[in-house]
């Protein structure tokens, strides 16, 4: 068994921009675990309707 291990997670979300407006969008989560907890929050990316990869600092979560 590992202590230190990454672990990949995907969650939908309702996310806002300015050129779309409010959208719902599935988020990929890319997070450093340690005895399966999670600690820090590597990367976080977005996929668009026509298959591009986006980071999620264009757009803000709309709560």
């Amino acid at each position: 068994m590992r202590l230190v291990s990454v672990k990949r997670q995907t969650k939908t979300e309702k996310r806002f921009t300015e050129k779309m407006g409010m959208f719902t969008t599935s988020v990929i989560y890319i997070k450093k675990t340690f005895l399966n907890v999670p600690f820090k929050t590597i990367h976080k990316y977005r996929e668009t309707y026509y298959g591009k990869v986006k980071d999620c600092v264009d757009c803000s979560i709309n709560a």
